[in-house]
């Protein structure tokens, strides 16, 4: 299994409408960056993601559950865009923000904490370990 991280703006598309989609999931949808696609075509069925709400939140609340894998993305006739489908599985106990990500030494090489701005991106299984323990989750 394998661990990403998706990033939504909230007034685009939130945590809560992603819980309420329910097991049939959604498209994470409307990705146009190169390396973000790449991402997310090497996902597999089962692998599992950190749901970010970037802007102003700027905070890990959620996990999902790649329940898709890479497919034409629906809103673009566009052949390069690819997307998955994701599942909401559970909230985070508590959300855990960019700013105790970036204070805690052991994720100075998460992808979030040097590059923010990509919207998917892969996580390592320290690093999944140790944003669950940031949040209190024991799971």
């Amino acid at each position: 299994m394998a661990y990403w991280l998706f990033k939504s703006e909230v007034s685009t598309w939130s945590w809560d409408q992603q819980v309420a989609k329910g097991d049939v999931g959604e498209e994470w949808d409307g990705v146009r960056n190169y390396q973000a696609r790449n991402f997310m075509r090497d996902m597999n069925i089962g692998d599992l993601g950190f749901f970010y709400h970037s802007q102003k939140e700027k905070e890990i609340v959620g996990i999902v559950e790649v329940i898709a894998e890479s497919h034409q993305d629906s809103t673009t006739d566009d052949e390069r865009w690819d997307c998955v489908d994701i599942k909401a599985v559970r909230p985070l106990k508590n959300p855990v923000t960019l700013a105790m990500c970036k204070e805690d030494p052991r994720l100075k090489d998460m992808v979030l904490v040097n590059n923010s701005r990509l919207s998917v991106q892969p996580v390592t299984e320290e690093e999944w370990g140790i944003v669950l323990s940031l949040s209190g989750d024991t799971d």
